[in-house]
């Protein structure tokens, strides 16, 4: 009888082979700028903590409080009896912080690109999409029937070029990454918006790598280039900047009440719990009344990426506190994270498919976390593994 499952055993030695294999290591500590990684206190350059909200006392005891009144699960969708005076009141409070008519929360970011593509186009339809776009979006638009043309990374003339050329369509959405996460650079989003209104189309913005980096006090990438009002849809994330879980969508009413009605997300799966719609609450105050921790975080981007050029590091294209440090081939990029690792630097690999073959790299995500002490303790390493590896 065949092994029905050896076809599995022989793809994960490839993968072995081929250094693309990911090894998952396991977290003992609250998230910080220290963690304690497979029984190891090491410096974190991984995670995307970018304000340092995920262990925040205030936050913590929000969730604590919405606990004690709500328990620790939802028990429901949202459309039966899933939604809390929480959820209505995260959504109205994300919306002034955006500057939009209303918002929708998901379960997650990926949920909230899911729902989104899905709700607005189908099989008579098109996406013009980003080539670079997160995969959530491209499962989205897979999901949604539509066809879908790609244009070159982060060039609106190639999109205009591609909306002239696509013919006969019913609707159509236009979709970028914000802030592109593997390599950290921007879009160049005011002249996307131009030729999405020449063409009356509906932009969509995933700014899960800009909220609560770009724009005042951390609104986002189209508070950061002041378009107001001319971007139809913003999916943000609240699992990153903001520390906790969770995502959702900035949008026109009509569109938010679209989602509400046909988003499957929103009507198929669990509400989010409670103690995370408290949590988020708590860190959108703390955006609300200070700009302290985005701009720590940029004076920490500043700094790291200054050091890192001088000691001859390659960081690509980077804008913001992503900070890549390209090597090439996996099986190197592997090897420097491990290297890392051993002096006490938890910096993981990627190679494909989270990037393009032959672009392998280690990704550093800053945190407004990070003191001074924290970034020289990580480029003491850097310089150390790189000599050792022949990167620099």
């Amino acid at each position: 009888m065949t092994d029905k499952l050896q076809w599995i055993r022989d793809e994960l030695d490839n993968l072995r082979q081929q250094g693309l294999y990911n090894n998952i290591r396991t977290i003992d500590s609250a998230q910080g700028a220290w963690l304690n990684v497979d029984g190891k206190r090491v410096l974190n350059f991984c995670s995307n903590n970018y304000l340092g909200l995920a262990n925040e006392p205030s936050l913590k005891m929000a969730a604590q409080k919405a606990i004690d009144q709500y328990g620790v699960g939802p028990a429901a969708v949202r459309t039966i009896a899933g939604t809390l005076s929480l959820h209505r009141k995260l959504e109205q409070r994300l919306a002034a912080f955006k500057g939009v008519a209303d918002t929708i929360s998901f379960q997650s970011g990926f949920a909230s690109n899911l729902a989104t593509v899905a709700g607005l186009v189908g099989k008579e339809d098109v996406v013009f999409s980003d080539e670079l776009n997160h995969a959530s979006i491209i499962d989205g638009s897979r999901l949604s029937g539509a066809r879908i043309i790609r244009y070159a990374h982060n060039n609106p003339q190639a999109l205009e070029d591609q909306i002239k050329q696509a013919g006969a369509y019913r609707r159509a959405l236009v979709i970028t990454d914000g802030v592109f996460s593997m390599d950290g650079d921007i879009a160049p989003l005011p002249d996307i918006v131009e030729v999405t209104e020449r063409h009356n189309l509906l932009l969509m913005v995933d700014d899960a790598h800009g909220e609560g980096v770009l724009g005042r006090g951390g609104r986002g990438i189209v508070d950061h280039f002041g378009l107001h009002g001319r971007v139809d849809i913003e999916i943000g994330t609240l699992s990153k900047a903001f520390g906790v879980v969770g995502g959702y969508v900035a949008a026109h009413s009509e569109i938010v009440e679209w989602l509400r009605q046909r988003g499957r997300p929103f009507l198929f799966s669990s509400a989010v719990t409670a103690a995370d719609a408290a949590a988020c609450l708590a860190a959108v105050d703390i955006l609300e009344a200070s700009t302290e921790r985005v701009d720590k975080l940029w004076n920490n981007t500043g700094y790291f990426k200054t050091e890192m050029k001088r000691l001859g590091f390659d960081i690509g294209r980077s804008a913001t506190p992503i900070t890549p440090v390209m090597l090439g081939e996996a099986p190197l990029a592997q090897q420097f994270s491990r290297s890392l690792f051993e002096r006490d630097v938890f910096a993981m690999s990627l190679g494909f498919p989270t990037v393009p073959k032959g672009k392998a790299r280690i990704r550093v995500m800053i945190s407004a976390a990070h003191e001074k002490t924290d970034l020289d303790r990580g480029l003491e390493a850097f310089a150390q593994v790189g000599k050792e590896l022949g990167v620099i």
